[in-house]
């Protein structure tokens, strides 16, 4: 039989009705009762045959028969005779017959010793019948001849009873003689004997095994018993209390998270399951030559509504995940103040995390060397570190002290390398502090940035801030008064800590809004170059004042070229970070716009409205190729746009921009002055 557990594995799998087992065990008693009466008519044969063959091993053991009718003739003839003649003389004796001689005195029985014996025990019947009579003495009266018969009838009724005892008390067994027919007949007998064994061990077995499954029927029936009790208990309908407590269990609330976030990744994947391979492509040519299309859009009601994107950023391991930073929502009171969203391409339905803040996030990047790891800045001046492996609060933050910031901080950025890297942070109060990731109680160096040439008051309100690439001493910062500075973390040759007194940028009538130096990319090296935006409706192109050639005294640096295209304020511009002549800007009134300085520096190459036409606050290149831009828009929404192939550039790109500044620089086309640029420049060591 099969143990206890599998057969419950088994129930468990499959569990048939009642009325299958009844209607099975209405045939199975059906089929024993067929067999019961097969095996009687068996037994009745059997017992036939076994008489039959009886009686012929009698017949055959014994040997011809003697004249068996004419001995019972003698035998009935005797006894009855016996029997009227003891009736008919009532009390007299046989002696009172006249002629009759006693017959204790006169009838001569034959001793034992006139019997011959056979072999086997048995008296030789009709020997001694004959001797006897010939022994027995004639009588002389005439008158008694018809008791002669009589006179012998004691000793032939004594011989017969003698006989027929010896006969029926010896063993069968014994009388048998072993010959050959003998042999073949016992063999003959057996083999019912051994037939009969079988059946009764079939039946035996048959019996055993309705037991058995009578037995497992009963399992099975008290096992589904059990069961349907257990479901019952399982399907049972659950109170208010018990719902509202397992709805509100953490384990619960984790595992929906996770497996809806999973589900909905698998329904937003864009792949064209059922495409036919085997019908031939489109004709015609790559359509994304020279266009701008949308990838995606990023909101959610429960985190955008009456909120703006303040910052956005990519991830520096993962490519589909990106960041987005939101200020207040004045109508929920009850909400956080800020919130930081993580965003993946495959799940565009709720944003993959959501860390919350007691202030406005202004500025949000991803740690490039700490994939877990994010940084906020709020208007608070508080710094906060969250991670993506905890909860929706910081893990880490700044206290509100003076050792930090106290103003809003628009601005910050990650430098150095995986082993010394520092977070720079800057406030509108002209404040630059520099932090350890892994502590975040007070700044590792702090600076003031002042300036001597303000009227009311020396700080420098900083608004954005940038490092050019390789570089973690010496950074430039852009102000609300709209004016660009260098600074320096520390003293280095001809130059002191702090604010640059005498190199002073300017060309803007508003405050700068962004900041952006070209990244180190490719065979020549432009990254003196930077660009700024502004609310003037400006972006600009400016060379940065060689760090070997200090100024001793105030000089203002010019820009070396102006764009001015755009109708509305321009939030943020950056550069592409693999294409050498192309940057991108969004401003106030919905445009993303994509520049080429190779094709044109008068128009974008490419303008495109997004959304529903509200300003666009920032813009961020995704760090793997470029095509890829995320646009953060002041009604909550973070777009993602594919530039196609305006990502990749040519082999000549980079000679084509050295001839493009050049022709900027010497066409007299930039407002102020302008250092001349040396076209042989190129990056050391490549």
């Amino acid at each position: 039989m099969q143990s206890r557990a599998s057969r419950s594995r088994g129930l468990r799998a499959y569990i048939l009705p009642p009325s299958f087992f009844e209607a099975m065990s209405d045939k199975r008693r059906a089929e024993i009762e067929a067999k019961r009466a097969k095996l009687a008519e068996l037994r009745k044969a059997r017992a036939d045959r076994l008489k039959a063959d009886s009686e012929r091993r009698t017949s055959e053991i014994a040997g011809p028969p003697p004249a068996r009718k004419d001995l019972d003739d003698l035998v009935n003839s005797l006894v009855g005779s016996s029997s009227r003649s003891g009736r008919e003389s009532g009390e007299r004796s046989p002696s009172s017959v006249p002629g009759t001689p006693s017959i204790r005195d006169n009838v001569g029985l034959p001793a034992p010793s006139t019997l011959s014996m056979s072999g086997s025990g048995r008296a030789s019947r009709q020997s001694d019948f004959a001797a006897s009579v010939s022994a027995t003495p004639a009588m002389p009266s005439s008158s008694t001849d018809h008791l002669v018969e009589q006179t012998l009838t004691p000793r032939l009724y004594a011989d017969l009873i003698d006989v027929e005892q010896e006969l029926f008390e010896l063993p069968r067994k014994e009388r048998v003689s072993y010959n050959k027919e003998v042999q073949t007949a016992a063999i003959e007998t057996e083999s019912p004997a051994d037939y009969e064994e079988e059946l009764r061990q079939r039946i035996q077995r048959e019996r055993e095994i309705e037991a058995e499954r009578l037995a497992r029927d009963k399992e099975l029936e008290e096992e589904s018993v059990k069961l349907d009790l257990e479901i019952e208990q399982e399907i049972r309908e659950l109170s208010e209390e018990e719902r509202a407590s397992i709805l509100a269990a953490p384990e619960f609330l984790d595992f929906v998270e996770q497996s809806s976030k999973i589900v909905q990744r698998a329904l937003n994947d864009g792949y064209d399951y059922i495409r036919d391979y085997t019908i031939g492509a489109e004709s015609g040519g790559d359509d994304s030559e020279g266009r701008v299309k949308r990838v995606c859009e990023f909101y959610d009601e429960r985190y955008g509504k009456n909120r703006s994107i303040t910052d956005v950023d990519w991830s520096p391991k993962y490519p589909e995940l990106s960041v987005a930073s939101y200020n207040k929502n004045p109508a929920a009171l009850n909400e956080p103040d800020g919130i930081v969203a993580v965003w993946n391409l495959h799940l565009l339905e709720r944003p993959e995390f959501v860390f919350h803040s007691q202030s406005d996030v202004l500025s949000v990047t991803f740690s490039p060397f700490h994939s877990n790891l994010v940084f906020g800045g709020t208007y608070s001046g508080q710094i906060l570190l969250w991670d993506t492996r905890s909860k929706h609060l910081p893990v880490l933050k700044t206290p509100l002290s003076a050792a930090g910031h106290t103003h809003p901080v628009y601005a910050m950025q990650m430098v150095g390398t995986q082993n010394a890297h520092n977070l720079i942070t800057s406030s509108t109060d002209g404040t630059v502090c520099s932090w350890l990731v892994d502590m975040l109680a007070q700044p590792q160096e702090t600076l003031e940035l002042v300036h001597a040439g303000h009227n009311k008051t020396g700080e420098v309100a900083i608004t954005c801030l940038d490092f050019p690439d390789n570089e973690t001493t010496t950074f430039w910062v852009g102000t609300e008064e709209g004016n660009v500075y260098q600074a320096n973390r520390y003293d280095r040759a001809g130059a002191k800590a702090g604010l640059n007194q005498y190199d002073v940028y300017k060309g803007h009538a508003g405050p700068v809004m962004g900041l952006h130096f070209h990244p180190l990319v490719g065979p020549v090296d432009f990254s003196d170059l930077f660009l700024t935006s502004s609310v003037d409706w400006t972006v600009k192109l400016w060379r940065a004042k060689s760090l070997a050639k200090p100024s001793t005294t105030p000089q203002a640096i010019a820009p070396l070229y102006s764009f001015d295209e755009a109708d509305d304020y321009v939030y943020d511009v950056k550069w592409h970070p693999a294409h050498p002549a192309t940057f991108g800007t969004v401003d106030g009134s919905g445009h993303f716009d994509v520049w080429n300085l190779n094709t044109d520096t008068e128009v974008p190459a490419v303008s495109t409205s997004v959304g529903s036409g509200r300003a666009i606050n920032k813009l961020e290149w995704d760090r793997k190729d470029g095509r890829r831009a995320a646009l953060g828009g002041s009604d909550g929404r973070l777009y993602v746009y594919d530039i196609g192939d305006m990502a990749i550039p040519r082999e000549t790109e980079w000679t084509d921009m050295q001839k493009t500044i050049a022709g900027i620089v010497g066409g007299g086309q930039a407002n102020g002055v302008a250092e001349a640029v040396d076209p042989s420049r190129s990056v050391s060591g490549r």
